[in-house]
């Protein structure tokens, strides 16, 4: 749709398939409540799914916060969470409007981004929240991967990035049939549980900044902002998405079976213990494959491409009204 001339300081970037097509059906009474308590709202329909060189929803918020909105809303699950974060760049990578806030109404397989700050997914009360004016800073993540058509590109990440067998699950899941009507938790186990019974650990060169390479046999290694990722794996417990540094957690070399007795701790967030996982924190990070295997990317619950890549925290990028 064209933006009206006449625009009203809050926009709602809908995806209206989240949620199993739930988000579609309720934004009658989503939108009747966000204009009783914030006034007119510009709803903003994502019309396709995203793909790894074009983002709607990202679209969609860039034109609004040009057309001065003060704050954009983004109505969905994970993935649209993050393609709205990423409307609040512009392509040279500066913000459009840095005095706008974002707030976000969770709908959607995994939530994990909200867990972080304690949210529920009730429509209702996400409004009431968004109404009270409170606000947060967010760190953002940027990064630049290669995508699966083998073109390099880049986007910003509010909640994880991750690769190794978190890449093959995402994946799996956005093909899911079946699972998805028992819940998203219930889809992220049963797809790790497929996804890693032909799993290997891949060979990673990981660069930290400013310190010699390491090579390692990655199982899972995620830069986490927020702290819950696979439908509510708490992968980074420490993580805090306003300290201006990722929390890296990897755990490396083991199989099916490793990974099985360790999964309950995951969920947790008491497997950093462990002596096969390690925990720290970091600014920036390169990763690059060591044979000619894909490594694969989860990002905020989408799979956009591939290893090598670059990673790096941009702190108190975004004002998230919470």
């Amino acid at each position: 749709m064209s933006y009206p001339v006449s625009t009203p300081h809050v926009a709602a970037v809908i995806n209206p398939r989240s949620g199993g097509g739930h988000t579609g059906r309720s934004w009658r009474v989503i939108s009747g409540e966000l204009e009783k308590r914030l006034g007119p709202v510009v709803p903003l329909f994502t019309r396709q799914p995203a793909t790894p060189h074009f983002l709607p929803g990202a679209e969609l918020a860039r034109e609004a916060l040009r057309h001065n909105a003060q704050l954009v809303i983004a109505v969905g699950g994970d993935g649209t969470i993050s393609e709205v974060a990423n409307g609040f760049f512009a392509e040279d990578g500066r913000p459009i409007n840095p005095d706008a806030h974002f707030a976000i109404i969770p709908a959607g397989t995994g939530g994990d981004f909200r867990k972080s700050f304690g949210l529920s997914n009730d429509p209702q009360e996400a409004v009431a929240r968004i109404a009270s004016g409170d606000t947060v800073s967010l760190d953002v993540g940027h990064m630049r991967f290669v995508s699966h058509d083998g073109v390099e590109t880049s986007r910003y990440f509010v909640n994880i990035a991750s690769f190794g067998l978190s890449g093959v699950v995402v994946a799996r899941v956005n093909r899911s049939g079946w699972p998805r009507v028992l819940g998203g938790r219930f889809t992220f186990f049963w797809e790790s549980l497929i996804g890693s019974l032909g799993y290997r650990p891949q060979p990673v060169r990981i660069t930290i900044e400013g310190e010699a390479p390491s090579d390692v046999r990655v199982l899972v290694s995620a830069l986490g902002n927020g702290r819950f990722f696979g439908g509510g794996m708490m992968i980074a417990p420490d993580a805090r998405p306003d300290d201006g540094l990722f929390d890296f957690v990897t755990l490396r070399d083991m199989g099916f079976w490793g990974l099985s007795r360790l999964s309950g701790a995951i969920y947790k967030g008491a497997h950093t213990g462990h002596a096969r996982v390690v925990s720290r924190r970091i600014r920036a990070l390169s990763a690059e494959p060591l044979d000619e295997k894909p490594v694969l990317l989860d990002v905020d619950g989408e799979a956009p491409g591939r290893l090598p890549a670059r990673f790096e925290l941009l702190p108190c990028a975004l004002t998230l009204r919470i």
